[in-house]
């Protein structure tokens, strides 16, 4: 609408992302100067609730942060009270891990690509307007998300927030012939995953690039998912590493006043975690069958002088890591024997343990600190989200700014082209409702003020 000369874009409600939150734009003339995510929700204070706690606890509480991806939280909880504890678990015990953090990868990419995603290709408002035409994608996406699930299930008892997790390992560890029927039902989504990667490598991608540094996690010899070295590339090829309890050192978190959530930045700088940063740090290390479905899609090898910085591209890198997470998930099963134990004894000491690992949306950090009971005395959890709010931001920014260029773009164009942005990075600002506000103030150059500021809850 116009007002003295300026334009208020308002909108309403923000679909197809986890969490709520509003997109404030400042345009002055044809130039926007700012672009803010805020997110409104209240804090859930998990930092602080787990204070007090046993050291045993962590790992089931952290896993009600997220009902997609509560497997990252469990492993990343581990990880750190282990560390604190200076226990390390037997590898059976870690494969298994593998094993099911596979199985999250595969039921959270599942639904960002073909329900979340997926309907800004073919302009469609969602999952149900997109299987009018595209049927047999989504009901490949359904398959391919129920076979994540059954990872979970058997391995974690349920399929959202596990209870067979604990410090040490499992409660309780499959019986071969229990992991024969989940094997089958992988081998045909091993099928619709590589048809995945196959039909993401026909949408039109639009031109962009992150203009931020990338950090994830490395491992020797393989594509780093329960664990590694974080490792940062900038965007001149520069790679820098370093270790895990040293990543509060480097990451630093600050609060900003248009969000509840906190933004965070690496070594001063803007960086964004997830598939576009593990693709380019670590995409040599993926499977012969996930490199070649990469390349096949027009993904090249990642290396110095080849990396895919397009943030409309991630749906494609994230296709291609449900083809490395099914074979990575069968390759496990297949060489599995039953471990001695289902854990490793984790007796309470004093100490300050770290622990990341690569939740699908990213990096994911825990630190917790134990008194010689092993009470809880003080914790730090970084999630991806945070991380990549700054670069989020940017990418908003920059988006608007080339849409605008030279060109009257509509309110609804611009609503749908800030929400495809937003997309793209599967932002997981929490598991409740869907909205975003959306205000755009635009100031003319001629002699009058800003256009008053407008809000819709």
């Amino acid at each position: 609408m116009s007002h003295r000369g300026s334009r208020v874009l308002k909108v309403a409600s923000l679909a197809r992302v986890e969490g709520e939150g509003a997109l404030h734009l400042r345009v002055d003339g044809d130039v926007v100067r700012e672009a803010r995510l805020s997110i409104y929700e209240p804090p859930r204070f998990f930092e602080a609730f787990l204070r007090g706690r046993a050291y045993t606890e962590p790992p089931d509480i952290t896993a009600r942060v997220c009902g997609i991806c509560p497997v990252a939280y469990q492993m990343s909880a581990c990880a750190a009270i282990e560390d604190a504890c200076g226990v390390t678990v037997d590898r059976p015990l870690r494969e298994l891990r593998r094993l099911l953090y596979c199985g999250e990868w595969i039921e959270s990419h599942a639904l960002h690509i073909h329900l979340l995603h997926a309907p800004d290709f073919f302009g469609c408002a969602g999952a149900v307007d997109l299987a009018r035409t595209q049927r047999a994608a989504v009901e490949r996406g359904l398959r391919l998300k129920q076979a994540g699930n059954a990872v979970l299930d058997l391995l974690g008892g349920r399929a959202v927030h596990p209870v067979n997790v604990r410090i040490g390992g499992f409660y309780r560890t499959p019986a071969p012939f229990e992991l024969r029927p989940l094997a089958e039902r992988l081998r045909r989504a091993a099928d619709d995953a590589r048809e995945t990667v196959r039909w993401a490598a026909g949408f039109d991608f639009p031109d962009a690039s992150v203009d931020a540094d990338f950090l994830a996690l490395a491992a020797p010899g393989t594509y780093a998912v329960e664990g590694g070295t974080p490792t940062a590339l900038r965007p001149d090829g520069a790679r820098t590493a370093f270790p895990v309890r040293a990543f509060l050192d480097h990451v630093r978190e600050e609060q900003v006043p248009h969000s509840t959530a906190l933004h965070a930045r690496l070594d001063g700088r803007r960086h964004l975690t997830g598939p576009l940063a593990r693709f380019a740090i670590s995409g040599h290390a993926l499977s012969p069958t996930a490199l070649e479905a990469a390349r096949e899609a027009g993904l090249a090898t990642p290396g110095q002088d080849s990396v895919c910085r397009n943030p409309y591209r991630s749906v494609l890198v994230r296709a291609v890591e449900v083809v490395y997470a099914v074979e990575e998930a069968l390759r496990i099963i297949d060489a599995y024997e039953p471990p001695p134990r289902p854990y490793v004894p984790v007796p309470p000491a004093e100490g300050t343990g770290h622990g990341a690992t690569e939740a699908p949306r990213g990096l994911l950090y825990h630190r917790y600190r134990l008194d010689g009971e092993g009470t809880v005395t003080d914790v730090r959890l970084v999630p991806p989200t945070a991380q990549n709010q700054g670069a989020i931001e940017d990418d908003l920014r920059r988006a608007a700014q080339s849409a605008l260029a030279g060109q009257a773009l509509s309110d609804d164009g611009l609503t749908h082209l800030c929400e495809r942005v937003i997309r793209n990075h599967d932002p997981c600002i929490s598991c409740s409702a869907h909205f975003l506000d959306l205000t755009i103030d635009r100031t003319r150059h001629q002699g009058r003020g800003p256009c008053p500021t407008a809000r819709t809850s």
